[in-house]
């Protein structure tokens, strides 16, 4: 079949073989998406866990219980 192993094939058939053979280092240096987009999830990433943890503070989740009680008791 192939004439040695490890050698890249002409046309790569098997998706395997496609993902083997893409050129990742290259797009990674070269592209300013790849950047970027660890920049904001380094920047987001503390963001979302303080907004996580402020709306699920035990005082907040009482409170939004109490809210709804209260609202589901005006539909009633």
């Amino acid at each position: 079949m192939s004439d040695a192993a490890g050698r890249p094939m002409k046309y790569p058939y098997t998706i395997s073989a496609k993902i083997a053979q893409f050129p990742f280092k290259f797009y990674i240096q070269n592209q300013w998406i790849w950047r970027y987009w660890m920049i904001g999830i380094a920047v987001a990433t503390p963001v979302f866990y303080k907004i996580h943890k402020l709306a699920n503070s035990p005082e907040n989740v009482s409170k939004w219980a109490e809210m709804r009680k209260k609202e589901a008791a005006s539909h009633h």
